[in-house]
């Protein structure tokens, strides 16, 4: 028993017509998945959840599929939208479920399955990205054509497929939860790998938010052009915490000559004081020792 809710969104009715009279139930057995699903996993509590309520209100909106021949002939039907509907009915034991039943190609079994997702929120950020790639690589579709299957603007499919880009270490830990889109698209703006690798360790260790990600990023550019403009290569990985660089600076302001501060661990580091002549090192020490003494 189900009750409808006005409609499955504009996404899922503009692609497909319906080939029959509308609803219908049919034996859950019956059903067969999407190959062209996009999402691969499903939280397990969320799923608990969705069954305890089909168990006692139903399922409030159908699924949709395709009508297609099974063994001997007899009709099965291939899912396109609502698996996480349908393991939550098995779940939750029902033998029949309402679906509306569409005709569809391989291409649109895709699109229709990342529309209702998309929509409900219910893909993580890589599986979104990976499912634009595959509508563009295996149907040719551009950018622009995907951003109007799924009512997004172009930048944010590309933005979305830039995390692609990304190492295996870091999708993983976007796919664990351990960081955010957010933090991900802040470090896709380190170019050099090391340094990004580095900068994604900071980030974990430390548990920097977005902003202070993003704060962390414009350092190490602002850093790279300085290098550039002085015709140095900046060193590889090279990732500063903005915090140390900033008290570099105020050292190098006050004692007029290079400083190097670099943290040990959780605790402890090394500051590093340059003299280039006796002159600079008597110059230094008693500006520290001045300094000192009026403490």
């Amino acid at each position: 028993m189900f009750r409808g809710k006005g409609g499955l969104g504009r996404g899922l009715d503009a692609l497909l017509p319906s080939s029959g009279p509308g609803f219908q139930e049919v034996d859950i057995d019956l059903i067969v998945p999407n190959p062209q699903q996009p999402r691969t996993y499903i939280d397990p509590e969320q799923l608990a959840e969705l069954a305890e309520s089909i168990r006692e209100h139903g399922i409030l909106q159908p699924l949709v599929v395709s009508r297609m021949l099974g063994q001997g002939g007899a009709p099965t039907y291939q899912l396109i939208a609502g698996e996480r509907r349908l393991q939550a009915a098995r779940q939750a034991g029902l033998a029949k479920v309402p679906v509306l039943v569409k005709e569809a190609t391989p291409q649109e079994l895709l699109e229709l399955a990342l529309v209702e997702n998309v929509q409900r929120a219910d893909l993580s950020p890589l599986e979104e990205a990976q499912a634009y790639r595959r509508l563009m690589e295996e149907f040719g579709l551009t950018q622009e054509a995907v951003a109007a299957r799924v009512g997004k603007s172009r930048v944010a499919v590309t933005n979305s497929l830039r995390l692609l880009s990304l190492s295996p270490e870091i999708k993983a830990s976007l796919a664990r939860g351990e960081i955010t889109e957010g933090h991900a698209r802040a470090l896709l703006g380190i170019a050099d790998e090391a340094a990004r690798h580095q900068a994604w360790e900071k980030v974990r260790t430390d548990g920097l938010s977005v902003r202070e990600t993003e704060e962390l990023v414009r350092q190490w550019r602002e850093q790279a052009e300085r290098a550039a403009e002085a015709g140095e290569r900046p060193r590889r990985g090279a990732v500063r915490d903005p915090w140390i660089a900033a008290l570099e600076e105020k050292l190098r302001s006050v004692l007029s000559t290079k400083v190097q501060l670099k943290k040990g661990g959780r605790k402890g580091g090394r500051l590093t004081i340059y003299f280039y002549n006796d002159e600079d090192m008597e110059s230094i020490i008693d500006l520290l020792l001045r300094r000192g003494s009026r403490g």
